[in-house]
């Protein structure tokens, strides 16, 4: 049995703890990776807020939003489904929604 030397640090145990206690929700998932999908400035202006049989909506700030959004839609979708997906499930996200309504 080897025994510890020295405290252990904190952001390891926290790391552990809050990966257990994350959402395992598709919308949770969408959410965590939003920020580095999306970037700042979409992350500003818009924000995953509910989903429902794959198809994940999104709140923009505007409608000018909304509908770059939608025009941007495809490759949002493919880059989620990329980063979101597994083996078993490799395209979670069946489509995007985008409505407006503060995120």
């Amino acid at each position: 049995m080897s025994r510890r030397t020295a405290p252990r640090p904190i952001a390891a145990a926290l790391g552990e703890l809050t990966a257990e206690a994350a959402p395992a929700g598709l919308l949770a998932r969408v959410q965590a990776h939003w920020p580095e999908l999306a970037g700042a400035v979409l992350c500003a202006e818009a924000e995953p807020v509910s989903e429902r049989l794959g198809k994940v909506t999104i709140a923009c700030r505007s409608a000018v939003w909304a509908q770059e959004l939608e025009l941007l839609s495809t490759d949002l979708l493919e880059r989620l489904n990329h980063a979101l997906g597994t083996p078993r499930e490799p395209r979670p996200i069946s489509a995007l929604r985008f409505v407006v309504g503060v995120p």
